[in-house]
């Protein structure tokens, strides 16, 4: 299975000068965890900004959200994937960058629409996949690993 098929097509997105305040209210009524940071008309990626993301920059910045720019926030080392990818492909990228959710992009790094672990949990479940459930049970278990030196 691919990508295409099973990635979130209307997803949520703001830009880098939009401030946190804006950002945290597309993220509460999208009740979604992630936005991607989009540059232009052609909505090119640019960073991916999430929910942990906006109360770490509230903590630490010492402002109220309307006065911090989303780019303040933001990772922008972004990783993404390709409509056309396999899951397999995807999941060894989260794995690997310790992440739950991707950009989908396309060659000119515009977004087309996000995939997340849930995603793919659900697509294992529902096509009795189980293989692929084994690998999003470990990727999750990968993912959400203390860092080595915290143990």
């Amino acid at each position: 299975m691919k990508v295409q098929d099973v990635m979130s097509k209307n997803v949520r997105c703001c830009t880098p000068k939009d401030d946190l305040g804006a950002a945290a209210r597309l993220l509460w009524n999208g009740d979604c965890g992630v936005l991607p940071v989009v540059s232009g008309e052609g909505r090119r990626v640019v960073g991916m900004l999430t929910d942990r993301d906006v109360c770490m920059a509230a903590w630490t910045q010492f402002r109220p959200l309307s006065d911090i720019p989303v780019e303040v926030a933001m990772a922008s080392d972004v990783v993404s994937c390709r409509p056309e990818e396999r899951l397999r492909e995807v999941l060894a990228r989260l794995r690997a960058r310790h992440v739950r959710r991707l950009p989908v992009v396309d060659d000119a790094g515009q977004l087309l629409g996000v995939i997340s672990l849930v995603d793919i949990a659900r697509v294992a479940e529902e096509t009795g996949a189980k293989e692929l459930g084994v690998e999003v049970c470990a990727t999750l278990a990968s993912i959400s690993a203390p860092p080595p030196d915290s143990r």
